[in-house]
């Protein structure tokens, strides 16, 4: 049995935490009692993962509805199938008590922003006012929501010490692990995808490694400190964010002077150190999203980040450009535009995800309605109780037909795998092809036809 007197002893000896000792005697990985904070679609993906592999693991979400659809092995995200949900054994809760006994703290909740595109971080301060109570001398606190770097020990940490009476790095630890979820991706999964980890000492990194590696099985990155783990999530997103941005700009210079985007493109491609990225609408809850946080660190420290913020005015302008266009080519087609029948076709944020938030295709349909055009609007992903909500009424497939101009803002498979799909416009009607999916089809070659 073990002696606790001289454990202490050992503790004093090493300088180190008595908890991260009692910890390392008396624990193993799959022995942690974990919670994870936010149940959405990267939430539940990985509380289903460490399900299997851990014999407690308390999954909390505010939303009952989003509960009560876990408990039944239903994901409204479709990132997972009933099966997997319901054999897991996740028991999802909306009581904050289910978090009482855990020892190991996963937040996963989301990060938004608000109308002035600058950090909202009211989900994070819920999910600490919720830890907080429940803290105890030797748990540790991951979060993986995305955050520019200082928020976890600047701005997390504070408020998790005030609620806890404890302090970090020395009665409880903290740990950042960004999340690296790709929605709709059926491939590069969580257990699929290199997990970067960090921790705020030796002990507390220990920990955080032992639980992912019992999930992960692509492998860890062990970043050196927190902040770097932060930086390296805002960093991926807006990499390719500028990259989209350098291609819609192209698309702009192309359109102009009479060429086709995507041959540009595959001519560029072939040489060895070009990267293929392609223009498009950037919405959701990433892409459009984490580049503020970037730009809004770098304006606390004093740094205008000119590059950044001149990719999210671009990328944030392609909704109206496609509106715009769409316009033009109705108005050159001859008629009255607002007793036209006009499609928009996909309304999500991107395809084969049933997200519609941050959604570049809803402002298409917006800034059409601007101009006097009542688009029929379908999604084969989007639920027609989601999409109400948002103010938007869904058609059916069948009554999306006979159009003079149909927009395909977001290519789902159930367009772009169908042969029949085009011929619900009209022989003279057009076609705006916003991501170019059908750009090398006979069907297309008939039609008034556009894309980036």
């Amino acid at each position: 049995m073990l002696n606790n007197a001289l454990v202490a002893h050992e503790v004093q000896e090493a300088k180190t935490p008595i908890r991260f000792v009692l910890d390392n005697v008396k624990k193993k990985a799959t022995f942690e009692n974990i919670a994870v904070v936010g149940l959405g679609y990267v939430g539940l993906p990985l509380a289903v993962c460490l399900a299997e592999k851990f014999k407690k693991v308390a999954g909390f979400d505010i939303s009952k509805q989003r509960v009560a659809q876990i408990n039944h092995g239903y994901d409204a995200t479709n990132e997972l199938s009933k099966n997997v949900v319901e054999g897991s054994g996740l028991i999802a809760s909306t009581d904050a008590s289910s978090l009482a006994d855990a020892s190991f703290y996963i937040v996963t909740v989301p990060t938004p922003i608000n109308d002035a595109h600058h950090p909202d971080l009211s989900p994070l301060q819920s999910a600490c006012d919720m830890i907080g109570p429940h803290l105890k001398a030797g748990d540790v606190v991951v979060f993986e929501s995305t955050v520019y770097p200082g928020v976890t020990e600047d701005f997390c940490a504070p408020i998790l010490e005030k609620l806890s009476g404890l302090t970090a790095c020395e009665d409880f630890g903290l740990g950042y692990s960004p999340e690296r979820i790709n929605p709709g991706d059926k491939v590069n999964t969580v257990e699929n995808t290199i997990k970067v980890v960090s921790g705020d000492s030796p002990e507390t990194l220990e920990r955080v490694k032992a639980v992912y590696n019992t999930v992960i099985k692509a492998g860890l990155h062990v970043a050196p400190t927190i902040k770097v783990a932060e930086a390296s999530k805002v960093l991926e997103n807006t990499q390719r964010d500028m990259n989209i941005a350098l291609m819609n700009e192209m698309s702009q210079i192309c359109s102009k002077v009479g060429i086709n985007t995507n041959d540009v493109i595959e001519a560029a491609g072939t040489k060895w150190n070009f990267l293929k990225f392609t223009p498009g609408l950037v919405g959701g809850h990433c892409i459009g999203v984490d580049p503020y946080y970037l730009a809004t660190l770098a304006e606390k420290v004093g740094h205008h980040p000119q590059v950044i913020l001149a990719g999210r005015r671009t990328n944030d302008s392609m909704a109206r450009h496609v509106a715009d266009t769409t316009l033009r080519m109705l108005i050159k087609k001859g008629g009255d535009v607002g007793k036209m029948r006009v499609g928009v076709c996909g309304i999500t944020f991107k395809e084969n995800v049933p997200d519609i938030r941050n959604s570049k295709s809803l402002e298409v349909v917006d800034a059409l309605r601007g101009f006097g055009i009542t688009p029929l609007i379908h999604d084969p992903h989007c639920s027609a109780d989601v999409a109400v909500a948002a103010g938007y009424e869904l058609c059916t497939a069948d009554e999306m037909s006979n159009l003079d101009a149909m927009v395909l803002a977001t290519s789902h498979i159930e367009y772009t795998n169908d042969p029949s799909f085009l011929q619900k416009i009209q022989k003279d009607g057009i076609l705006v092809d916003v991501k170019g999916v059908f750009r090398n089809s006979d069907e297309a070659k008939a039609l008034q036809y556009w894309s980036l």
